[in-house]
């Protein structure tokens, strides 16, 4: 059994007694709690303002008489009015945020018989928010029987969903632990902050696993590391972040990898080996493309998720994780199962709580505050402080919220454009001269990744049927997805026509950018309406 810590105010009234024999026939509740012999105290934290530091020296000394081997720390805490739900609220909060709780070692109880009313409201929601990571104690005298100094006690759940005020301020918690799943970003784009939100609300109140779906890139792994973060701040996990990279797993090394081995039991194993799973025990595993595990990998994923255990590569006994766990992917795991590639009940069980990561060419109102955060990131790392001129950020940020920005990288093309930037500006200021250039690479680059993506069949397969695809030459095939990608960022027809007609405008005595796209999108039995999804 771990050791017992109770944290609690002192009563300046129910704990307050005269001196003499007679003061144990009064229940105090500080001393009462000690008292019981199936309620081992190892530790109290009782909490005192300057006031009233005699009598919290008077009642340790009584805690001390009837249990010897409970240790008394008192902490000292002022209050300029113990009746003002902000002002307790806030030290409280600052006093569970420097404790150095350890839920692994110890076992937390949260008195809440003594404090004024307000203080007892504030300890019940910084419990139920994990910032005191215990349960609720209660105690109280025996009405039956007279001269009783324990009293009785419980562990119980309040309902104080009543006091409004606490709960705004709670509301405001959750807008800073949103902010901070965010790593600070302002961002803007409304869906994005909409869904950090609910994931803040989900990783606040569930052990669930998370299903993180998006684009290579778009920040799956950075918000899992945020979500960790979080909740090791909460104390609701007290180990390591383990990250995997699935698609480096292949063939016989996966199951040891993952679930470890025992010594001999293939070539090679010269030791034991615990495993990622086993070293991501009390903390969070997050399996980052998770689509690529082979059907075997997925099976003993599913048995280590439901039962926290599983069985090592040549081991004839099961071994124990508690973890919690984040999965990401870019692959759609439906149309996987629908294909035999990903089992059905492990995407059952992970698809609980699903969140879409939209990429950065859906987020283009977001590219300002991420250019910000990456020139931070990059002073940070190179300890280098470079900002753009007027212009030049000016020009940079036209071009990026643009439809001509592909973005296929999303973020990391965004972080890696910035870091060249950065690195060339000769003054520690990036020029007009130094954004062309990028603005020539990256135009370069997403030319490359599009050869290199091959006809562009992936993007066409969502709008034509295999008989149409067939009946397409891969030129216009390439052509054909370029144009369906610009209507997709595009506000309009006329402005997605403004951008694929830039060129030849200018050539053409007169030009109806709108009417040119929709008779180039009916060639292919395609509208506007149908691959702008608006």
């Amino acid at each position: 059994m771990k050791p017992l810590t109770v944290i609690g105010f002192l009563g300046s009234t129910l704990d307050a007694s005269k001196f003499g024999a007679s003061r144990w026939n009064k229940w105090r509740p500080s001393v009462g709690l000690t008292m019981h012999p199936d309620l081992r105290v190892d530790r109290f934290i009782l909490i005192h303002g300057s006031a009233h530091k005699r009598l919290a020296d008077y009642v340790a000394e009584d805690i001390s008489s009837v249990s010897p081997e409970t240790r008394v720390e008192p902490h000292l805490i002022d209050f300029d009015d113990p009746w003002e739900f902000e002002e307790v609220y806030g030290k409280l909060l600052d006093f569970a945020a420097a404790f150095p709780f350890d839920p692994d070692l110890e076992d937390y109880l949260i008195h809440i018989t003594t404090g004024t009313h307000v203080a007892q409201i504030c300890l019940f929601l910084l419990t139920e928010a994990r910032y005191l990571p215990g349960k609720l104690l209660q105690t109280q005298p025996r009405r039956a029987a007279s001269g009783d100094a324990a009293g009785t006690w419980n562990v119980i759940d309040l309902d104080l969903s009543r006091y409004d005020t606490i709960a705004s301020r709670f509301a405001i918690q959750a807008d800073e632990s949103a902010h901070f799943l965010k790593s600070g970003i302002a961002t803007r784009n409304t869906a994005f902050n909409q869904m950090i939100d609910e994931i803040e609300h989900v990783a606040g109140r569930s052990r669930a696993p998370l299903l993180l779906m998006g684009p290579t890139g778009a920040g799956k792994s950075q918000l899992a590391r945020r979500i960790y973060e979080l909740k090791r701040l909460k104390h609701q996990v007290s180990g390591p972040f383990v990250e995997v990279n699935c698609a480096t797993l292949k063939g016989d090394g996966a199951m040891s990898a993952l679930f470890g081995h025992k010594k001999g039991s293939f070539t090679g194993a010269t030791a034991d080996r615990p495993g990622l799973l086993r070293a991501a025990d009390t903390g969070m595993l997050f399996l980052d493309e998770i689509g690529e595990l082979g059907l075997d990998e997925q099976a003993m994923i599913l048995r280590a998720i439901e039962d926290k255990r599983f069985l090592p590569v040549g081991a004839d006994k099961e071994v124990a994780s508690d973890f919690q766990l984040i999965v990401g992917t870019n692959r759609d795991l439906a149309h996987a199962v629908v294909k035999g590639s990903f089992r059905d009940d492990l995407f059952a069980r992970l698809n609980l709580w699903t969140f879409t990561l939209p990429g950065l060419a859906e987020r283009r109102e977001d590219i300002e505050p991420n250019l910000d955060y990456e020139l931070d990131r990059y002073a940070e790392r190179e300890g280098n402080r470079v900002t753009f001129n007027k212009e030049a950020r000016t020009a940079y940020l036209k071009f990026a919220t643009s439809a001509e920005a592909h973005w296929s990288g999303n973020f990391r093309d965004l972080a890696g454009s910035v870091t060249r930037m950065a690195t060339f500006a000769q003054t520690g200021r990036i020029d007009l001269d130094d954004v062309a250039t990028e603005i020539a690479r990256l135009k370069r680059h997403w030319i490359g990744d599009q050869a290199r993506s091959g006809s562009g069949d992936d993007e066409l397969s969502a709008w034509l049927t295999e008989d149409q695809l067939a009946q397409i030459d891969p030129f216009d095939r390439i052509q054909l997805a370029e144009v369906i990608r610009v209507c997709g960022v595009s506000r309009s027809l006329s402005d997605a026509g403004r951008t694929l007609f830039a060129a030849s405008r200018s050539r053409r005595a007169s030009s109806n950018d709108a009417d040119r796209l929709r008779k180039y999108l009916a060639r292919f039995e395609l509208d506007w309406q149908k691959v702008s999804g608006l």
